[in-house]
């Protein structure tokens, strides 16, 4: 399953696009995001790429968790999202 990083200054077009690219290639996606404005552009950019979807007749849904990960050598908190079809 293909992880998608999202930060406060990605911008959700295009990481609906990556969104939509990866889940036709494997049917999943993980995106990860660490902080509220970041969460945000995650949230909007998955809106985003159910409407690139939706005309093929898949309904995406995501389950939130959090999840630990390294940044520079520190431990932080973050949220993924697990994209898939309903």
């Amino acid at each position: 399953m293909e992880v998608l990083r999202v930060s406060a200054r990605s911008n959700p077009k295009a990481v609906a696009g990556a969104l939509a690219a990866a889940y036709r290639q494997q049917g999943k996606v993980e995106i990860q995001a660490v902080g509220a404005g970041a969460v945000n552009q995650a949230v909007k950019a998955i809106a985003i790429a159910r409407g690139f979807i939706a005309p093929n007749g898949v309904d995406l849904v995501m389950v939130p968790a959090f999840s630990e990960i390294s940044i520079d050598g520190e431990s932080r908190t973050a949220i993924k999202f697990i994209v898939e079809p309903r």
